[in-house]
């Protein structure tokens, strides 16, 4: 997938895939196993060819902490005894008056915790060797679980993340107002949900308190607010900002509000960066993107491991696909395979709206609608992944719907496969994700000049078929985060070059044409373009980086022109 996409409500397929496995991160056995067997009712029919996503990944409770604390600790460091990190969790948002979207619990805060329940704040006060770290969670409510379901208990909690401070939530915004006017805190002992520690915040002043780095740091000016900057957060630090504590009697501070902004980011994920300079409090507001980009972009073990799940996912349905696609009369017959078989290996959700688009449609490269006829003869490109924790998949194979390509279209898929093959070449430990763009580029640009579509590879023509990057980042985003451009082993890119001969592509000059060179183009490339329009041909695979190169993730989803049409030919034979 080639950009953002915000979510979108579909009922229609929750109506059509009610099939749900249990959570395949509860109950953990073993540091790293496969879940255990599970019956599950399905339509499915079983295969000998087409390869069923492997039994979910489980970690146990005390590998699943350490991770956790780990990530915590990295973070802390970065923001420093002088600074304090608060974390507000994602938002509900509304699909339609009442109506919600299926909850997603906001990227960073569930990279630091696992949780997924809303309502939860985490502050990080790594100057604090008393606290640390301090979670605020919602007290259970037996007629709000009667709703909408369980919420975590204290105890629960902790044991997925490994924090062991749990305040109730009503007491995040007297203590922020006491970390902003520089004055210990003491929670209602009521309130203390968990503790692991004896120690209290005591009631004398800063200096004998856990805060007196960051209190110190405060009144010299030189402390630190991190915190990603949404809606939200930004009215709560505009408001953190203009109050000088020698002035404040009363709390000004906002609580973190339980209704959806309408304008808000769904993913919940940073905007721009923001920062000011020191306030009236001591404090200067910074945004903690920067700080997730440069951990997240780096995977763990354990996140490849979830990544590699969403892959094995999104394959199946993809093979899945190629069998049901000979009895398919529209697009959107194959996009509900694709999304029950998300759901049936228990996937949260899409990364991002499915792209099932057939003939000219494949050339669309956000093609969502799903709305048209699916022909034989035709070739069939689909754009998905599967997200699994948190973890997004994003996979693209293109297809011939009879499952024979013809020469035309083998001429262009050749040119993007050996296109993608230089890309994963060029892609190695040192060098930048430009490179892999480039090698991908060059080779597009000789198939080009072979077809006749361009007459001049040293300029830009080549865009007017090959209108997008070959590669971005992958993880907890679709276009995860990543703060440097230079690969490094752990980090996850896709390579996807493409291209797409539209039907009206030579009725529109592009931008940056002179109108006497756009002329001469189009006579041409016209008898190369007649043989090939509506043609949308695009490649992506998801690659981890190695000491040594890279892994290919997806490699055992078939990808050469024979494979496919060999493994069309066998599994639709064994569905007969």
């Amino acid at each position: 997938m080639n950009s953002t996409r915000a979510l979108r409500a579909n009922t229609f397929v929750y109506a059509l895939t009610a099939l749900f496995f249990a959570n395949a991160l509860t109950g953990f056995a073993g540091t790293f196993a496969q879940s255990p067997p599970r019956e599950v009712a399905s339509t499915v029919g079983k295969s000998s060819v087409i390869r069923v996503a492997p039994r979910a990944p489980v970690f146990d409770q005390a590998t699943r902490q350490r991770e956790l604390a780990g990530r915590r600790a990295r973070v802390a460091q970065a923001v420093g005894a002088k600074g304090v990190l608060i974390l507000l969790s994602g938002e509900p948002r509304a699909y339609a008056n009442e109506v919600y979207y299926p909850y997603r619990q906001e990227n960073n805060l569930y990279y630091l915790t696992n949780l997924k329940q809303e309502g939860a704040t985490l502050v990080l006060t790594p100057g604090n060797d008393a606290l640390p770290e301090i979670l605020f969670l919602p007290r259970r409510r037996p007629f709000k679980e009667a709703w909408d379901g369980h919420m975590y208990s204290a105890e629960e909690a902790g044991d997925i993340s490994g924090i062991k401070e749990i305040w109730e939530a009503s007491e995040f915004q007297p203590f922020a107002r006491a970390l902003r006017n520089r004055e210990p805190y003491r929670p209602k002992p009521e309130n203390i949900l968990l503790s692991a520690s004896s120690r209290r915040v005591e009631p004398a002043g800063p200096a004998s308190s856990g805060f007196k780095k960051l209190f110190g740091a405060a009144s010299a000016g030189e402390a630190r607010l991190y915190m990603l900057m949404g809606q939200r957060e930004q009215r709560f630090a505009a408001e953190w900002a203009s109050t000088n504590p020698a002035n404040d009697t009363q709390s000004r501070l906002t609580a973190p509000s339980t209704t959806p902004p309408a304008s808000q980011s769904p993913s919940g994920g940073p905007t721009p960066s923001v920062r000011t300079g020191p306030t009236p409090s001591g404090y200067t507001v910074e945004n903690s993107s920067s700080i997730f980009a440069e951990l997240r972009q780096r995977k763990s073990p354990m996140e490849i491991v979830l990544i590699q799940h969403a892959i094995d996912i999104t394959a199946e349905a993809i093979e899945r696909s190629w069998v049901a696609a000979a009895e398919a009369n529209w697009e959107y017959e194959i996009n509900a395979v694709v999304l029950y078989i998300f759901k049936l290996r228990n996937a949260d959700h899409w990364g991002f709206p499915p792209i099932v688009g057939c003939g000219p449609n494949a050339t669309t490269l956000h093609y969502e609608a799903s709305q048209g006829p699916v022909k034989p003869g035709d070739l069939f490109l689909m754009d998905i992944g599967a997200e699994y924790e948190h973890y997004s998949a994003d996979v693209t194979r293109t297809f011939p719907v009879n499952g024979k390509f013809t020469l035309a279209q083998a001429e262009i898929y050749q040119i993007v496969y050996d296109a993608q093959e230089a890309g994963a070449k060029a892609a190695r430990p040192g060098k930048f994700i430009s490179d892999v763009d480039r090698a991908a580029t060059e080779v597009i640009k000789d198939g080009l000049m072979k077809l006749g579509l361009i007459t001049d590879r040293g300029s830009n023509q080549y865009r007017v078929w090959f209108n997008h990057g070959t590669s971005h980042w992958l993880g907890m985003n679709v276009h995860d985060v990543g703060s440097s451009p230079k690969l490094e082993p752990g980090m996850v890119f896709t390579n996807e070059p493409g291209i797409y001969i539209r039907s009206d592509a030579l009725d529109h000059k592009p931008a940056g044409w002179v109108a006497a060179d756009w002329e001469k183009f189009k006579a041409a490339v016209r008898p190369a373009f007649e043989r090939h329009k509506n043609t949308g041909v695009r490649i992506e695979d998801d690659m981890l980086v190695t000491p040594t190169g890279v892994e290919w993730m997806t490699k055992a989803l078939p990808r050469k022109i024979s494979d496919i049409e060999d493994f069309i030919a066998r599994a639709r034979s064994e569905a007969r």
